[in-house]
């Protein structure tokens, strides 16, 4: 039986839409997947990277208060988070790159200077 993933304190309809764009069906899959996880798969989903969001995200999973994120806690997530961004934005940027080469191979476009890492 699968459980709406808006059962899980903290989370709402609008991420419950994202996480089925994610290929997240349900709470028993998020909670398999974790916090970090379900979030790089929302942001290579087309998610826009919010740190809220993020923490929001694993205080729900520890069935908290989503502004129970303090001190060391948020700090250490602030780090994942950073890492996690960087990880999808080098990940999308080899993607682009790699689509461009093979489209330079054939012809169809000039090779472009590469793209600057974007913000996610």
């Amino acid at each position: 039986m699968s459980t709406p993933i808006t059962t899980i304190r903290n989370l709402g309809p609008a991420v419950e839409a994202a996480c089925h764009r994610a290929g997240i069906p349900d709470a028993e899959t998020l909670r398999e997947l974790g916090a970090h996880e379900t979030y790089r798969r929302l942001l290579l989903t087309g998610t826009q990277a919010h740190f809220i969001g993020y923490y929001v995200l694993h205080m729900g999973l520890q069935g908290r208060p989503w502004n129970d994120c303090k001190g060391a806690e948020k700090a250490e997530l602030r780090k994942s988070f950073d890492r996690l961004k960087a990880e999808v934005a080098g990940s999308a940027d080899k993607k682009r790159s790699d689509f461009e080469a093979a489209l330079d191979a054939i012809g169809v476009i000039e090779k472009r200077a590469p793209a600057r890492p974007r913000d996610l």
